[in-house]
């Protein structure tokens, strides 16, 4: 099971890998929808895996989400949360080693110097510029009117206690580089 509200990624991710020789099915649900596990078949599941998409989730939105998946999950089953998870706010110290980290990224792509891998904004032009993925870029506008970048969403910390308040037994952080993070729960 496969759950994208954005058609761009919900496209690349079908072209991608189809359905897996039938092993998988893409649906288009909103997560910040109460209603959205309506769309999923009944049962309940071993593990969940959500990479890049709940950035964009306020607080309580968060919550719901967490409960929502827990209430899903067998008991003993994974949650992963792959996604950029900011620094609480009172870190001043690793925000500001953060922001010398970043401006050497930057520094490493001055001219002269190989390119790295494109960042987020250059790749999202470059789908833009795709007629292949027109109409999803299309549709895309029209749900998200607005670019979700500096939506008041919960820090690392505000991850870890929605997912405990929401039932998880063991919430660990076993992946860090800067704010790009992995979470596993365990319900």
């Amino acid at each position: 099971m496969a759950v994208d509200y954005d058609p761009v990624t919900r496209r690349l991710g079908e072209t991608a890998l189809g359905t897996a020789r039938g092993r998988l099915t893409w649906v288009d649900a909103d997560l910040r929808s109460p209603s959205w596990t309506r769309q999923l078949p009944a049962g309940r599941f071993d593990a969940a895996l959500s990479s890049t998409a709940l950035h964009w989730l306020r607080g309580a939105e968060l919550g719901r989400l967490y409960r929502d998946l827990a209430r899903r999950l067998r008991p003993g089953g994974v949650f992963l949360n792959a996604d950029s998870l900011s620094y609480a706010p009172d870190a001043r110290r690793v925000r500001a080693a953060a922001a010398t980290l970043a401006q050497r990224y930057r520094e490493r792509r001055a001219p002269g110097r190989p390119r790295p891998a494109e960042t987020w904004a250059e790749w999202w032009d470059e789908i833009r510029h795709d007629p292949a993925l027109a109409a999803e870029v299309r549709l895309r506008d029209e749900r998200f009117p607005h670019e979700h970048l500096g939506t008041p969403t919960p820090d690392l910390t505000g991850h870890i206690r929605r997912l405990r308040a929401a039932g998880f037994r063991e919430v660990e952080l076993v992946y860090s580089r800067g704010s790009s993070r992995v979470l596993v729960a365990v319900r």
